[in-house]
């Protein structure tokens, strides 16, 4: 049987890889991406199977551009997973903490470990696309005065020591990633759903779209609105649901179809919020 080929934005050992390995588990092809936009292509050119896609930070909030990609392409979410980060400083083993001059990671990285850094003002913090590269960079070019921010995964795959353990601010740090895939689940039992809509500019009209799932008891677990590209006072809501008895979602989203326009179900799967 041919291993899943999954498209992460980032290499080998970042916290995409670890969300993949999560999700599909570690008999798997990574596909490696410069960018969110690159795997959404290698998914269209039939390169790879899956899309890991980070959409939510617990602290630093919704990856916007990511839901444009996701109206862009239009790719179904089949599914969810939620991720605990969890951030190491890594050095070359044998490496002493007052050799450090450089500290090295992507920058939502190094904002969620700022208290860190207040105690070592020292530390020249340098910002890199991605975590788990800086602690690759340290391993190939050998590195005695840098370090990098990243997880255990990076650690081991390139072989450093973890010097500090656990430096994140705040310990219930997770991300949230979507699983993108070229169709739909089809007859996989689904509870959650991620809707798309706009509604119109008067009075009440997103209220109505709130109150018939509150009638149907559907639960609203995330909404989010970004600005129509091009249109004055024009919003997109993005907005995810979970309910317990399928009729009832089925019914709500028949009704709420009349309170809308451009309405797109972007996808319906099994909610996975396990951290």
């Amino acid at each position: 049987m041919e291993k899943k080929r999954i498209a992460i934005q980032g290499i080998r050992a970042s916290f995409h890889e670890e969300a993949a390995f999560k999700f599909f588990g570690e008999n798997i092809e990574t596909v490696e991406c410069n960018s969110f936009k690159q795997t959404c292509e290698t998914l269209k050119n039939k390169d790879a199977d899956f899309v890991v896609m980070a959409i939510e930070n617990s602290i630093a909030g919704s990856l916007l551009p990511n839901y444009s990609l996701l109206r862009e392409y239009n790719f179904p979410i089949v599914g969810e997973v939620y991720l605990p980060i969890q951030l190491h400083l890594l050095a070359l083993p044998g490496v002493k903490f007052e050799d450090i001059k450089y500290v090295q990671s992507h920058p939502i990285a190094i904002r969620q470990c700022n208290d860190f850094f207040d105690e070592f003002p020292h530390l020249q913090v340098i910002e890199s696309n991605d975590t788990a590269a800086c602690a690759k960079l340290i391993r190939e070019e050998q590195l005695t005065d840098t370090v990098a921010i990243a997880n255990k995964l990076a650690a081991k795959l390139y072989n450093l020591e973890i010097m500090e353990r656990r430096i994140e601010s705040n310990k219930k740090n997770y991300t949230r990633f979507l699983i993108l895939a070229p169709k739909s689940n089809g007859d996989v039992s689904i509870n959650k759903a991620s809707l798309c809509f706009q509604v119109g500019n008067d009075a009440g009209s997103l209220a109505k779209v709130l109150n018939v799932f509150a009638d149907h008891r559907i639960n609203l677990s995330k909404i989010q609105s970004m600005p129509v590209l091009g249109k004055r006072n024009e919003y997109n809501f993005y907005v995810d649901i979970e309910w317990a008895d399928q009729p009832d979602y089925d019914s709500s989203i028949r009704k709420v179809l009349r309170h809308t326009v451009n309405f797109t179900i972007m996808g319906e799967y099994l909610k996975n919020d396990t951290v």
